[in-house]
């Protein structure tokens, strides 16, 4: 399969919540695990890498927490696929690290690449403020599951 690892997808959740709240608003981890459904230790996990890749800005202290580092309309998903999975490499003939002596002129890797070009330009132009702005639906999705959750028909929210 090829596919997003579970931390990239929560990171995603995370810039989410951060970009649903009003610009320069700053959560604790215990807010954004709570509202996205996150283990706490997990969200502490990924600040860090967010944070090193210019995404996130995080503040020590009274009045301290978690900020979106930039505008949410500077933001895009590859932004925060390529901080936690690096690149967009469907084939390794294709990262840049391995020779394939076959590589000039070769239909499938062109294939590849193509197929990894178009992923990052859709990837890229999907930003966090447009994904924010019909923040009733994703919070309608969330409150269904914490209602589940609490009802003990947690399945319904996989």
């Amino acid at each position: 399969m090829i596919g997003i690892s579970r931390q990239t997808d929560y990171a995603a959740r995370l810039v989410l919540h951060l970009a649903s709240l009003p610009e320069g608003t700053r959560a604790s981890i215990a807010e954004i695990a709570e509202a996205r459904l996150l283990p706490a230790p997990f969200v502490r996990r990924l600040i860090g890498g967010l944070a090193k890749a210019g995404i996130l800005q995080t503040t020590r202290g009274t009045g301290g927490g978690i900020a979106l580092a930039r505008p949410a309309s500077e933001i895009s998903l590859l932004d925060v696929v390529t901080a936690l999975e690096g690149p967009i490499v469907l084939n390794q003939c294709l990262d840049g690290h391995h020779h394939c002596p076959l590589a000039h002129g070769c239909p499938i890797q062109a294939a590849w690449a193509e197929a990894a070009r178009t992923l990052e330009t859709h990837l890229a132009g999907v930003r966090f403020d447009a994904l924010a702005r019909s923040p009733e639906t994703h919070l309608a999705a969330h409150l269904r599951c914490h209602s589940a959750l609490r009802t003990q028909a947690a399945s319904s929210c996989s």
